[in-house]
């Protein structure tokens, strides 16, 4: 397990963060198609905190993009660097995931983010900050549609309605996606040189049994059991 360290030029206040935001959302990349589903290598990366001790985990976890067989995987634990603030959720928890991202020796390929990208209130959710930080393909696959409105896709899986902005005009900030048969819908959202039809495609391709990608189903797993370890 890699030990996080935190940048000196961190910010640490909201004010920071948010001038940060503003500077890097114009590095994100929207013209890149991405790679092809069940090509390369996908990682999954996600975050567990112990609140309590301060402590952050982090999770990466390197599938093959066509089996979706595990080819390696990779935890850093840390302090919180950041306090919570909606929509500045990225500064809690990108120093563990590049921490996590550093320990793995296979190439990430796409990687998939539990949570936003575009589908944030200034398009730049953590999906977008990581690509911009790495210049890796990132998506973003939430469980629920935060801020923004969809009508509800098709019961079959497969089925996609827009997730859109009604504050802004209706912009259309990513896409509800049917994973699965009757159940309910997951949020997918471009982070950094990927197309959202790509995006769309991997995460179904990701997503052969359960409502969630493996890719996140299994980078969950990975950093819940290295919190419990870090916690002793």
């Amino acid at each position: 397990m890699t030990t996080v360290r935190i940048p000196a030029d961190w910010p640490t206040t909201e004010a920071q963060a948010r001038a940060v935001q503003d500077e890097l959302r114009t590095r994100v990349e929207l013209s890149e198609p991405g790679p092809a589903p069940g090509t390369g290598t996908v990682t999954g990366v996600d975050v567990a905190y112990d609140d309590e001790r301060d402590v952050v985990v982090a999770a990466a976890v390197v599938l093959d993009g066509a089996s979706l067989e595990v080819v390696e995987e990779a935890t850093a634990v840390g302090r919180v660097s950041f306090p919570y603030v909606p929509g500045l959720l990225a500064f809690r928890e990108l120093p563990a995931v590049l921490a996590a991202l550093e320990g793995l020796t296979a190439a990430p390929g796409l990687v998939v983010c539990d949570g936003y990208g575009r589908a944030h209130p200034r398009r730049f959710g953590l999906a977008s900050h990581l690509g911009v930080l790495t210049g890796l393909p990132t998506i973003g696959v939430a469980k629920n549609p935060f801020t923004f409105t969809y009508e509800e896709p098709g019961a079959r899986r497969g089925s996609t309605s827009p997730l859109v902005d009604v504050e802004a005009g209706g912009e259309e900030v990513g896409c509800a996606v049917r994973t699965r048969d009757g159940v309910k819908p997951v949020f997918v959202s471009v982070g950094h040189r990927v197309a959202l039809g790509t995006a769309v495609a991997h995460v179904l391709q990701l997503a052969p049994r359960y409502r969630l990608p493996e890719s996140t189903r299994l980078a969950d797993a990975l950093c819940r059991r290295a919190l419990r370890e870090a916690a002793g």
